[in-house]
């Protein structure tokens, strides 16, 4: 008899949830991370009573009234809704692009004359069926707004002309007729009292946990440990790379304390020209109002960078090259049936976390049925 009955590779959400179900149904868990914290990029520490979210903002948002249910006990969530800031060379606009935005743009006060403006811009460029995210993007919001407010931003984060990239990464941004500065469309939405952190340690308080330890490079005898395992890292470095590296983007964060109450006014400003070298700045006291040093702020600074093994991948590429890559990688996982692959790594798949979360609890039902 092994001594676990799962070895679990990464102790961020994913992870965290499968160890907190199968745990609580009798099952011996041990989750390792390579790092030396666990909760994965969603990690929040304090600085001067600030929590900050170390690997850039992490807002929960649901429509899923289970996993919502679910997450709420282990945490406790503020009412923290995300509107955030676009600054284009010093004007400042609202996102996600509504009727703030438009009338900033084109000094319009109705939902007909924006989409009047909008219209013919599109009819301008003649864009029928858009090819690409430029043109996906021209369509929805006009050549103005994607000229200041998509085009430098898009280009700094995925490294590609606007026009190498796939149309449907720009569907996922919501536009509005309205004046309604709320980012995301859910019905459930905030950041756990504390950060995140307290909440998977709160998930992860019956499983056994091993930080700093490499899976890849000491395989063989922390597979003899359990009967199955869940790996969350990338799913390309489990095969060792043997059909090729997937692609991804990475990020570079500075993060410093200031000797003032407030920054920048707002969690979030993104910077959408070209030409500044950071996407967007986080002042992190803004997503617990009221807590921390009154007299001191923590700011972040995020860069976009290309990324090779050995960096931490972030944003899986998602285009027709690697999509069909991931697929050979897929079938290879497919025939590793003590190995379940789950996460943003392991699936290869932008993820918000309430869709890791709702993997998660599927993966332990269909382990389990």
């Amino acid at each position: 008899m092994k001594r676990y009955n799962y070895l679990i590779v990464g102790a961020g959400i994913f992870g965290a949830v499968f160890a907190e179900r199968m745990t609580a149904a009798g099952k011996r868990c041990l989750v390792i991370d390579r790092r030396d914290h666990i909760a994965g990029n969603a990690y929040t520490y304090e600085q001067d009573g600030i929590v900050v979210h170390k690997y850039g903002p992490h807002i929960f948002h649901t429509n899923d009234e289970e996993v919502w249910a679910y997450v709420n006990r282990f945490a406790r969530f503020n009412r923290f809704t995300l509107g955030t800031v676009a600054n284009y060379r010093g004007e400042i606009y609202s996102l996600p692009f509504n009727m703030y935005t438009f009338n900033r743009m084109w000094d319009v006060t109705t939902p007909e004359e924006a989409e009047a403006m909008i219209t013919a811009q599109r009819e301008a460029v003649c864009i029928n069926e858009p090819k690409n995210l430029e043109e996906q993007a021209i369509s929805l919001v006009g050549t103005d707004v994607y000229e200041k407010l998509i085009r430098g931003y898009t280009e700094k984060q995925w490294g590609r002309s606007c026009r190498d990239l796939p149309a449907f990464i720009i569907k996922r941004l919501p536009v509005r007729y309205t004046y309604d500065n709320n980012y995301f469309n859910a019905l459930y939405q905030g950041i756990p009292i504390g950060g995140y952190t307290k909440m998977i340690a709160n998930m992860l308080a019956g499983a056994e946990v091993r930080l700093g330890i490499d899976y890849l490079a000491n395989k063989a005898e922390l597979d003899d440990l359990a009967e199955k395992v869940v790996y969350t890292g990338p799913i390309d470095a489990y095969f060792s790379y043997r059909l090729g590296a997937l692609e991804y983007r990475s990020l570079r964060f500075e993060t410093e304390t200031l000797d003032k109450p407030n920054y920048q006014g707002n969690a979030v400003v993104n910077y959408t020209d070209r030409e500044t070298p950071w996407t967007r700045i986080i002042e992190h006291k803004w997503f617990e109002f009221g807590a921390g040093d009154p007299n001191k702020t923590v700011i972040t600074r995020e860069y976009p960078q290309t990324w090779t093994p050995g960096d931490e991948p972030y944003y899986p590429m998602n285009d027709e090259k690697n999509g069909s890559l991931y697929a050979k990688y897929q079938a290879l996982a497919d025939k590793e049936k003590n190995v379940i692959f789950g996460g943003r790594l392991g699936e290869y798949k932008y993820y918000d976390m309430d869709q890791v979360i709702r993997a998660a609890l599927d993966a332990v039902k269909s382990s389990t049925a």
